[in-house]
């Protein structure tokens, strides 16, 4: 029966993980659903250009057991204009005070992407 209890939770976990990488998902690639922040640093790179980024971001795939283990597919690293970065996916309340009470759901949830500089993490 504690198999069957610990199966149960696995499969009860993978619904909510597919929710979560739904709407990060959404957020990547399109824009919508949150926030996007740029930092200082990636501004600031020689060769920036925000569609090239964008466009970069919005195709990423490389998603794997290091970068994604809970499969929510929140977190990645991408090299542009000769740089290494890294973007995150953070969820909060819908005041921005505290963290969401459940990132699966969009309406108690506002997501943060950042991309960042790797040397900024």
């Amino acid at each position: 029966m504690e198999a069957n209890e610990q199966e149960g939770c696995a499969c009860g976990s993978a619904p909510r993980a597919q929710r979560i990488a739904r709407l990060n998902d959404q957020l990547r690639t399109t824009g919508a659903g949150g926030r996007v922040v740029i930092t200082r640093g990636v501004l600031s790179l020689p060769s920036y250009d925000a569609s090239t980024l964008l466009c970069a971001l919005r195709v990423y795939d490389r998603f794997d057991a290091d970068n994604d283990p809970h499969g929510e597919r929140d977190f990645g690293h991408l090299d542009f204009c000769g740089a290494e970065l890294l973007w995150k996916v953070d969820y909060y309340d819908p005041t921005l005070k505290w963290g969401s009470s459940d990132p699966a759901d969009s309406t108690v949830t506002v997501r943060i992407l950042t991309i960042m500089l790797a040397d900024e993490y």
